[in-house]
């Protein structure tokens, strides 16, 4: 049995509230995953091209207010 399968099998047994406060952790560490991997990507360069993209539509007049 596989260590995601066994974790499944774990979180399948959580009660309620266990499952709410597993949730919530799992939320602000999988938002920390992404917060470093953007920080990253973005000391890497590799969100320059985006970037480059989105300011040339911008100042084509290309976006709008949300």
């Amino acid at each position: 049995m596989s260590r995601v399968t066994r974790l499944e099998e774990e979180v399948r047994q959580l009660s309620e509230p266990e499952l709410a406060q597993f949730r919530e952790w799992y939320l602000d560490f999988d938002e920390g995953c992404w917060d470093r991997q953007i920080e990253a990507d973005a000391k890497n360069g590799r969100l320059d091209d985006m970037a480059a993209e989105a300011a040339a539509e911008y100042k084509k007049g290309g976006s709008r207010e949300l």
